[in-house]
């Protein structure tokens, strides 16, 4: 197997986000593949051995290329202990409302990258990406020895250009509009409420910077913002939220149906749930916990873990991570192989248009 170009991956330029925590699933990924999409498992929260039998069941049900996205280790020092400790005790609340502890704020901070390493070079998928981070030189030639095609999720030019230079075969080019974990490299409490940039004026930045095959993504839920994002520079468009309410999706039905639920009227960026800058609805366990969340991911994720599965459990939206998009309420609850076919329809119609514009 050879290293495979970006556009030769699939049939349509559009990829199915990783989403760490369950909706990845499977049967998300092989039916977005079937479809003529490029489908992706998250790596992330998996142990080595589930990832290895998670990619064993999206191959019973599909022959065509799928991807494996990656956590990358995490840099630097634990955080302050006092700090997750202060957090603690604000939470004691919702471990009683909730009538669940608190989760142990485990420190590990390398979420098995070498192990899951070995298996993805081991038994190769044609696609691996990587977040929080680029990967060492070495790494990725590793896999460019054994076939498999890499991409780094960027959200700066400057990281663009460090993945390029590191060996990477393309970027993810992440703008502010995404839904979930922003992937920047450096996790800095000192750039919250810092405006991040939007995926168009992000993607022509790094366009102008890099030679790199670029997938977009942040934000898009339609085939015209597809072509939208391939008019800027990129060679393919990246969809996390559009497929969140799939019914192959394995997010929580409460999840599913909170994107297009007059209730939550907004997103926003919080380290409430996880300790790390991410995009979710806002509810309320985000208002009241979110300005007091202490920069330490995975600490916070870990705490917070067994609050998150109660709320679940008791059929509460406002105590869960509802990771979305700022195009949450265009979400379209679909099966994933017909959204494939619609987006695509929606692309081609796009392109049609911009053409006879153009001629005319």
């Amino acid at each position: 197997m050879s290293t495979t170009a970006l556009n030769d991956l699939s049939r349509f330029p559009i990829v199915q986000a990783p989403m760490a925590g369950g909706p990845s699933c499977p049967e998300l990924v092989g039916a977005v593949c079937e479809a003529g999409a490029l489908g992706f498992l998250a790596g992330g929260y998996k142990t080595a051995g589930g990832l290895y039998q998670e990619i064993k069941q999206v191959r019973g049900l599909t022959a065509r290329p799928f991807g494996v996205n990656l956590f990358m280790p995490q840099d630097g020092r634990p955080a302050d202990p006092s700090a997750v400790e202060v957090y603690r005790h604000q939470l004691a609340g919702e471990a009683t409302w909730y009538d669940t502890p608190l989760g142990e704020a485990d420190d590990s901070r390398d979420d098995a990258y070498e192990a899951k390493l070995a298996i993805l070079r081991e038994d190769p998928v044609r696609v691996v990406s990587f977040t929080f981070g680029c990967p060492e030189p070495e790494v990725l030639a590793s896999f460019a020895r054994v076939g498999t095609f890499t991409i780094v999720t960027v959200t700066s030019a400057a990281e663009a250009l460090a993945a390029e230079r590191a060996g990477a075969d393309a970027v993810c080019v992440q703008g502010v509009e995404a839904g979930g974990h922003q992937g920047t490299y450096r996790d800095d409490p000192a750039d919250d409420g810092v405006p991040g940039i939007g995926l168009l004026a992000l993607v022509t930045q790094v366009r102008e910077r890099v030679g790199l095959p670029i997938v977009a993504t942040g934000g898009i839920m339609r085939g015209a913002q597809i072509a939208a994002v391939l008019a800027a520079g990129a060679d393919a468009a990246q969809l996390g939220t559009a497929f969140l309410g799939c019914p192959e999706s394995g997010a929580h039905p409460l999840h599913k149906r909170a994107l297009t639920d007059p209730l939550f009227t907004r997103t926003a960026l919080t380290r409430a749930f996880s300790g790390r800058p991410a995009r979710g609805l806002v509810n309320r366990f985000m208002r009241e916990h979110g300005p007091y969340a202490p920069a330490a991911y995975p600490e916070i994720h870990h705490l917070t873990a067994p609050i998150r599965k109660a709320a679940a459990a008791a059929g509460d939206a406002q105590g869960m991570a509802l990771w979305a998009g700022q195009g949450h309420r265009l979400a379209r609850a679909l099966p994933a192989g017909q959204l494939v076919e619609v987006l695509a329809a929606e692309l081609d119609t796009a392109l049609s248009e911009i053409a006879h514009r153009s001629a005319s």
